[in-house]
């Protein structure tokens, strides 16, 4: 029976190359010049330091715009909460990896509710759904793609 898998992953050395690419800019940019600020790359997160709260902001857009750069989806981030210390602000950026089992569920009850003949299972941190038919597969795959949920989807694994 046909098959594919639901996922959410990033990749990691992108997000390394964004951060290295941002904090690269940050010395090129004349509103940050004499600022004391940075981007550090902190396994699997990225954490954003300044000396003002509105330059932080200024950071987060510089970040997302090298994601872009590098398709990286701006859905897979998690911005902390900003937190002053002294005289510097700092933020963390996070990145979504993994399907929760909250937002498993709410992918397995659209699938089901849509009528469409397949099966959808949790498997972990992924959903698998398999079916009879390859084009009802691809109506779930469109039917993900437009549902308006907060996280972003890869499909992977397709089998025939």
């Amino acid at each position: 029976m046909p098959s594919f898998d639901i996922v959410t992953e990033i990749n990691i050395e992108e997000a390394r190359n964004a951060a290295d690419n941002a904090q690269r800019e940050l010395s090129t940019r004349f509103d940050f010049r004499g600022v004391e600020a940075s981007f550090e790359y902190v396994s699997e997160s990225i954490k954003l330091t300044a000396e003002a709260e509105f330059q932080l902001e200024q950071m987060l857009d510089i970040l997302r715009n090298k994601m872009a750069k590098r398709n990286l989806d701006p859905k897979a981030v998690k911005v902390g909460s900003f937190e002053h210390s002294g005289k510097n602000h700092k933020t963390t950026v996070t990145f979504v990896q993994g399907i929760d089992a909250a937002m498993a569920k709410k992918l397995v009850k659209l699938i089901k509710d849509s009528k469409i003949k397949v099966q959808a299972s949790i498997q972990g941190e992924q959903v698998r759904v398999t079916g009879k038919k390859r084009d009802d597969l691809q109506e779930v795959m469109q039917l993900v793609r437009g549902a308006e949920l907060e996280q972003p989807f890869q499909f992977t694994n397709f089998r025939d």
